[in-house]
């Protein structure tokens, strides 16, 4: 189970690990999405640094209408365990984005009047 942490504007932040390419493991904070359907989406340019395979490309539906993404294949550290997942990447995303599938496999605990924010 990762602690998670309410921002100034109640967003949902939790820390997980992107893992490049060569093994290393990179720290980010992650803003939970429910709104976007995936597991993770970032930014293109951050995914290039990573050197993550590349699978193809897919539209979905945004608050802005339907956009392409490019998805690669991506590997981050959650909770102490790895997991190999499709990862959209997009111009526009200014934050590390966690989706709404993370909540089909692991349980999300919320309470804002006593500060309690974990994931798994």
């Amino acid at each position: 189970m990762i602690q998670g942490i309410f921002d100034s504007e109640g967003q949902l932040f939790f820390e997980i690990n992107l893992i490049t390419s060569d093994g290393l493991n990179l720290p980010v904070d992650a803003m939970l999405d429910t709104g976007f359907t995936g597991f993770l989406a970032m930014n293109k340019q951050d995914i290039n640094d990573l050197n993550w395979l590349y699978v193809g490309k897919e539209r979905l539906r945004t608050a802005q209408g339907e956009t392409k993404f490019l998805i690669y294949s991506g590997s981050v550290l959650l909770d102490g365990q790895e997991y190999q997942i499709p990862v959209y990447a997009g111009d526009e995303i200014t934050e590390v984005l966690l989706g709404s599938e993370w909540l089909k496999i692991l349980p999300l605990v919320v309470n804002y009047q006593v500060g309690i924010l974990t994931l798994g």
